[in-house]
Parts: C-alpha cells; structure tokens; sequence
C-alpha cells in the first residue's frame, strides 16, 4: 500500500471543474504525491517523463497538468513547461494569515452543525493521524492533517468557506514542505484532539479559540527564508501511486 494518503477527487479545490475518465485519475495520482511532499516545490513535471510513468498521451497528460494549475498545486510557465507550485515566503505568510482570520469562524460554525456520525467520523481520522505518526509515517500523517481541516469545513456547510479553506489547505501543504523546520512539527499532537472535545460539548468559542492556537502554532514552525530542495526523481515519486 503506497504511503501517501489516498485522497478522492473530490479532495481537489471544489471551485474547480475537473474533466472526467483517464484525466482525472492522473490528477488525482500526481496530487496524492504532491500534498504528500513525494513531488516537491519546483520540480518539474516533464510531459513526456509523466506520460511515460501514467502510460498515457501527451495530450492527457497536458489537460491533467492544467487542471491541477487551476487548483493552484501545479504551475505552468511559458516555454518553460509544467511545475509543482514553489510559494514564495510572501504567499506563505498570506497564506497562514488567511488561515487564521478565516478557520477559528469555520471551526465556530462547525461545532453547532456537528453531528454524533461527524464526531465518530473525526475521531477515526485522528486515530489514523495518531498510527502514521506512531510509524514515523511524516507524510501520511501531514495529508491527514490537512484532509481534517477540510472536513471541519464541509461540517460547517458554508459553501464558499469550504472551497476558501480547501485552497488554503492546499497551498499550505506545498508551504510545509518546503519551509518546516522539521515535517513531524507540522503534525498533529494535541490541538485535533482538543477540537474534537470542544466540538462533542457543542463549545463554538472554544474551538475556534483552539483552531486559533493551532494556526498560529502552524505558522511559527515554518523556517521562512529560501532553502534548497532536493527532487527526487519523478519515477520515484511517482512509485506505487
């Protein structure tokens, strides 16, 4: 079983439209290795060498690559070809600032939508959080953690907040692996946990109180000055997905 969490297509930017059949599955395939920090900032996804390990046309390939620019995972330079995206240390202030002005109300509007099955739901996910950590599995655990930050939005059923959150969960997810000073800070210890006793009192205020602390937490693990990443090789990141 591949390492990266398997994410469903669903996971991508909901405001975006994804084509359906053999595109979707190669975007849904390059994502998982990208927000599991498999396929790191910058590195070049070459047509040819991604269709060679998909098995599939140029074409495909070229409309898969598009769509994931949409989400703003991939980004696609003029005569230079396609990129995983590589946010400055500008956007990943933007970035963790947005974050904590919109998640805390998200978070607040979650815990008077939440149900028993949502809580049983959420309390699964940690306790997968918790064995891929157990593991050292860094980026299991990093992709869980940004996948329950989207379902405490889609909990709180504000559409437009949910495709915010989504798009932010994604660029930060490129952020830490490329700013962390170490991945395993970026996970989850305690401040899940603490959401999820907020949320089974039904206490909006203090998980959004919580959601604060976790963001600002988030931010302050991030080294951001420009530092080196080593790429693997595309086929190697690309391995068993």
């Amino acid at each position: 079983m591949p390492s990266d969490t398997p994410l469903t297509p669903q996971s991508l930017d909901a405001s975006f439209s994804l084509p359906p059949g053999r595109v979707l599955d190669i975007c849904v395939r390059l994502q998982n290795a990208i927000l599991a920090q498999r396929l790191k900032p910058g590195a070049k996804l070459s047509e040819d060498e991604v269709g060679e390990i998909f098995s599939s046309s140029r074409t495909v390939i070229r409309a898969a690559l598009q769509a994931l620019a949409h989400t703003g995972l991939v980004e696609i330079k003029k005569n230079r070809g396609a990129y995983v995206a590589k946010p400055t240390i500008i956007n990943a202030h933007e970035v963790f600032e947005a974050r904590t002005l919109i998640e805390p109300e998200v978070t607040r509007r979650a815990a008077k939508n939440i149900t028993a099955e949502d809580l049983k739901k959420l309390t699964k996910h940690i306790e997968a959080e918790h064995l891929a950590l157990a593991s050292n599995d860094i980026s299991k655990a990093l992709a869980l953690s940004g996948i329950f930050h989207i379902a405490i939005a889609n909990i709180a059923s504000h559409a437009v907040y949910s495709n915010i959150v989504q798009s932010l969960i994604t660029q930060s997810s490129l952020i830490i692996a490329l700013y962390a000073k170490r991945p395993d800070t970026a996970c989850e210890s305690h401040s899940h946990a603490a959401l999820l006793e907020a949320f089974s009192k039904g206490d909006g205020e203090a998980a959004a109180a919580i959601m604060q602390s976790h963001l600002v937490d988030l931010h302050s693990g991030l080294n951001l000055r420009t530092l080196p990443v080593e790429q693997p090789s595309l086929a190697k990141a690309l391995a068993g997905i």
